[in-house]
């Protein structure tokens, strides 16, 4: 089984967040950035497949060499082989188009996204591709075991769970239940030397245009100042007149 775990670089959720250019671009100065969480969820799914059944896993992404030591991480936890297709990350459209020519090209049996990146959370990645490859497609995915071509997957819905069944070729929306946070590797000495050795193509890009941009940015306005009071008469006052609530 050939097996594609698409990886985002996103900021980590403890950066500060500024924006530049009229608020319409996002100030990467002094930011650290990650795997999405999202996406190392798959990623680890992947090294499970990879170990108990021998799978093949590779690893993408959509974006600029600054990039590359996000996969490195991603080929020092266990990836066999990174891929960065070398163009920015304009919108979900462009990135997907990107990734499935990927998918296309390398012959995937399965192909692993997060349900959506910490950054934009535009969510549209992993279906647009499973739209453009043909494949099934599984969102919100807590749970999957594969056997022989066929896959079983559980998804989170409104007020409970989904069993499915699907064929491959395959791809799934994953987060958080995929597996256990507890199980979640971290690259240990030998896994970052061997990431030294492993492959990793800059690709360039296809012809891809952007069908959406972002016109501004705005952060959530600052809290306000806390008011104390002294008593349950008080306080139901200030909900009824001031906070209109009751």
């Amino acid at each position: 089984m050939k097996i594609l775990v698409c990886i985002s670089h996103v900021p980590d959720t403890t950066s500060k967040i500024n924006f530049t250019d009229g608020d319409t671009k996002f100030d990467t100065n002094g930011v650290q950035f990650v795997i999405n969480p999202n996406d190392e969820f798959g990623l680890t799914r992947a090294m499970w497949f990879k170990e108990k059944q021998g799978a093949t896993v590779h690893v993408a992404n959509v974006g600029g060499p600054e990039t590359e030591p996000t996969l490195r991480k991603a080929l020092a936890i266990g990836a066999d082989e990174a891929i960065r297709v070398n163009t920015a990350p304009t919108d979900g459209y462009s990135v997907a188009k990107q990734l499935a020519h990927i998918v296309k090209d390398g012959g995937y049996d399965l192909v692993i996204g997060g349900r959506e990146s910490i950054d934009y959370n535009g969510g549209m990645v992993p279906g647009m591709i499973a739209h453009l490859t043909g494949a099934s497609f599984i969102n919100n995915c807590i749970g999957l075991e594969i056997e022989g071509d066929t896959a079983t997957a559980i998804r989170e819905i409104d007020g409970g769970k989904e069993t499915l069944k699907a064929n491959l070729p395959l791809v799934i929306g994953g987060q958080k239940g995929l597996v256990e946070e507890s199980d979640l590797r971290i690259p240990n000495m030998r896994g970052i030397m061997q990431a030294r050795s492993k492959p990793l193509q800059a690709k360039e890009a296809v012809d891809a245009s952007a069908e959406t941009q972002a016109v501004k940015f705005e952060k959530p306005a600052p809290k306000g100042a806390v008011k104390l009071v002294d008593s349950v008469d008080e306080l139901v006052a200030l909900l009824h007149n001031e906070a209109k609530v009751i």
